[in-house]
């Protein structure tokens, strides 16, 4: 295939990709807009594998035959709730891949010379390349590492809290510098054999790792979005890299969503970007001690309250994930419309551990869209809602964020459930969200404890609807 041809679906498979990107805005047409954008992957992949560079397709089709099946595997077996830990590897392989393109893209321009009876390596390429090479490696590394970071966190398997240490500033600070001089002194006399070269391949992957240590747990969707910009942005260097136009157009275009998406979630934390990434540097604070009586409330009880409420709102969390309970949800909520109750999802921007995370569990149990309404939206006329239902989610609805200037999270907006007539928490204890934080929530005066799995006590209530 000529090198026109191929610029040309590569022109196809861009339209398609902003058409794509286009359609994930709205819930309705996201399934449209991810098949679109598969589909033109499918198509720059197919493009490039006629470039006349390519000598050998044996490597290309064994890692095609394994990175499928791993794929499918991965679809059909991970769990919903799994999903945030899943996005973190995913960000981390692009990073990891755009890391060894730039690598790779020094043996393409690679010279051999010979000096004093000695075999040299050199890279005969522009100094822009080389600079674009040094990019993708480095940005690469940091995402790999950081989404590593970030994975770890998420699945528990580390603590989720800030890791922070004395000097910590001053320890990333010579990170950065170290990273700068070594990829300075590099691009210089780029070559394969360059220690600068390995120098920055281990320091991007320590500054990942120290970038990510100090951000606490609440921040991790803001973390999520931030590294799958890292991931694109590295994609889009390693493009740059190897002189392929479709990388480009892609990389930037993750780059750039992942930027405006992580700029949506800081606002939606009443926080810059600077204060995410450096507020585990200082020091940390400390939320007041929360006291007063729990008020639980059975199954039989929740059902009655319910059964009288003209209008109903759910606030869903990471514990709806974690009991697998949308479904039955989305069951309890066309019971109460039956009943002639008003019910909607109140939607918190950064519920969950990573962008969208309710959105993606509502639509999978097929609510309806236009059920589901933003905080913004939810909460001038929250003082009217009979019955707010917060299922699993904790650090969103927490008062301490509006009231208690000591509380990490305060200044974050919040679901103002509060003000609701009557709260059900659906809970397994009094455990804190992922913050750590205590929540005031639970012994507010209109507050009613639910204990136990959510999906057992929310089938419980279904039962006594169905009588």
């Amino acid at each position: 295939m000529s090198l026109e041809l191929i610029n040309l679906w590569y022109i196809v498979s861009a339209a398609l990709f902003i058409f794509g990107l286009k359609q994930l805005g709205s819930p309705a047409t996201a399934v449209r807009g991810n098949q679109l954008s598969a589909i033109a992957m499918f198509i720059a992949i197919v493009a490039t594998l006629f470039s006349h560079e390519i000598l050998e397709f044996q490597w290309i089709v064994a890692s095609v035959a394994v990175g499928g099946l791993v794929g499918a595997f991965a679809a059909q077996r991970i769990a919903m709730t799994s999903m945030p830990e899943m996005v973190a590897l995913f960000n981390g392989s692009g990073g990891l891949a755009s890391l060894l393109v730039g690598w790779a893209a020094l043996y393409m321009g690679t010279v051999q010379t010979e000096v004093a009876g000695l075999v040299m390596e050199t890279a005969a390429v522009s100094t822009f390349t080389v600079i674009t090479i040094l990019l993708s490696i480095l940005i690469g590394g940091v995402t790999f590492s950081g989404s590593i970071i970030a994975w770890g966190k998420l699945s528990e398997i580390m603590t989720s809290s800030a890791i922070v240490f004395g000097a910590q500033r001053i320890v990333n600070a010579l990170i950065l510098l170290a990273l700068i001089a070594c990829g300075v002194l590099f691009t210089m006399e780029p070559s394969l054999a360059s220690p600068y070269l390995y120098a920055v391949v281990g320091l991007s992957l320590l500054f990942g790792i120290m970038a990510v240590i100090p951000i606490g747990g609440a921040d991790m969707p803001v973390v999520i979005s931030l590294l799958n910009s890292y991931s694109g942005l590295a994609a889009c260097a390693a493009g740059f890299a190897i002189n392929n136009n479709i990388l480009i157009v892609a990389g930037s275009l993750v780059g750039a969503a992942g930027i405006i998406l992580t700029n949506i979630m800081c606002k939606a934390m009443n926080r810059s970007l600077a204060n995410v990434l450096f507020s585990g540097f200082g020091a940390v604070k400390t939320a007041s001690k929360v006291e007063g009586e729990v008020k639980p409330i059975n199954t039989e009880d929740a059902y009655l309250i319910l059964e009288a409420a003209s209008s109903v709102t759910f606030v869903p969390g990471y514990g709806m994930a974690v009991a697998q309970a949308q479904h039955v949800v989305r069951e309890l909520g066309e019971l109460l419309e039956e009943n002639g109750a008003d019910v909607t999802y109140a939607i918190h921007p950064v519920a969950g551990r990573m962008p969208g995370h309710m959105n993606v569990l509502l639509a999978e149990a097929n609510v309806p869209y236009d059920q589901l309404v933003e905080m913004d939206e939810i909460n001038p006329r929250i003082d009217n809602i009979d019955v707010a239902v917060v299922i699993g989610a904790n650090d969103v609805v927490n008062p301490a964020a509006r009231e208690d200037e000591n509380s990490p999270i305060y200044g974050m907006p919040i679901i103002n459930v509060d003000s609701a007539q009557t709260v059900f928490v659906l809970k397994r204890s009094m455990a804190s969200g992922f913050s750590g934080v205590d929540n005031p929530l639970f012994f507010g005066e209109n507050t009613r404890m639910l204990f136990g799995d959510a999906k057992e006590s929310i089938s419980s209530v279904i039962a006594e609807f169905k009588g």
